[in-house]
């Protein structure tokens, strides 16, 4: 008799469990897009010269948070510069994944070039001159 009882229980708590984790998978948590923000940018390399050129290396420390309560993995991406709505640089950000509620920080390196790029050389002149 107690057997029977004994079984019942563990019959009972299984159908317990597989309807609680059910309720969990039929009923997906709600998910966020991780935030991404660029922290800080530091100048490794500046050349400019009287002709409308430059060429320059920045280092970018960049931020993304994870306001989720699973890990997020991104696939490399490329971070963009642009200049006069032309792309005149960019760098790769690596694969990673960030952990749950978590701030993942890396250094994005980004080559921009002017040279072949920028069309308005007046408008570049002016903005590289150091004031």
């Amino acid at each position: 008799m107690h057997n029977m009882k004994c079984y019942a229980y563990i019959a009972a708590f299984a159908v317990f469990q597989t309807l609680i984790i059910l309720a969990f998978g039929l009923f997906p948590m709600p998910t966020e897009t991780p935030t991404v923000r660029v922290r800080s940018v530091a100048i490794q390399d500046y050349c400019a010269s009287d002709e409308p050129f430059f060429n320059i290396t920045l280092v970018a420390e960049v931020a993304v948070r994870n306001k989720n309560f699973g890990h997020f993995r991104f696939d490399p991406s490329r971070a963009n510069d642009t200049y006069g709505g032309v792309i005149v640089g960019n760098g790769d950000i690596t694969k990673a994944r960030d952990s749950a509620r978590k701030t993942r920080i890396m250094n994005v390196t980004i080559e921009v070039r002017s040279a072949g790029v920028v069309l308005d050389g007046a408008r570049l002149s002016n903005d590289l001159k150091l004031k």
